[in-house]
């Protein structure tokens, strides 16, 4: 074995030369810095207007008495009914065995759902919710008449 140790020899190359190091000239002295805090708060400020201005836009009426079905999810109302009085629709739903009547104008849901429109067959409300970014958004939702339903 020791002979054989002797005997062998490695084999290394040699390392490749390295490439020589030019440095650049500065050419962007004039324009504004990418990472300055005047361009960070000039965006910031333009996004949060922005913002502003769409949440006046669209924002849920958080000063007004809450009714009571805006305590319940939409998928425990049913609506089993509707009829015409004093000229108005009027939809009936059903929430544990309790009807209740509603008209347009009224709140419907966890999602401060404004009920829009009330038809033979459906109801049509506008919720507003907030999105991933925070932000209020509309959204419709219908409650189809349920035929049949005990």
């Amino acid at each position: 074995m020791g002979e054989q140790r002797s005997q062998t020899r490695p084999r290394i190359q040699p390392l490749p030369e390295p490439t020589k190091f030019s440095p650049q000239a500065y050419t962007q002295e004039g324009a504004i810095e990418p990472f300055s805090n005047q361009k960070l708060l000039q965006a910031l400020k333009r996004d949060s207007s922005q913002a502003s201005s769409n949440a006046a836009l669209i924002a849920p009426e958080l000063n007004r008495r809450k009714e009571p079905l805006e305590a319940l999810p939409l998928d425990a109302v049913a609506m089993v009914g509707s009829l015409i009085r004093q000229g108005q629709p009027v939809a009936l739903l059903r929430v544990d065995n309790l009807l209740y009547q509603v008209r347009v104008g009224n709140y419907l849901g966890q999602n401060y759902g404004r009920i829009m429109k009330i038809s033979e067959t459906e109801l049509a409300l506008r919720e507003i919710v907030q999105d991933a970014a925070g932000e209020w958004t509309e959204r419709m939702a219908n409650i189809q008449l349920q035929e049949g339903s005990k």
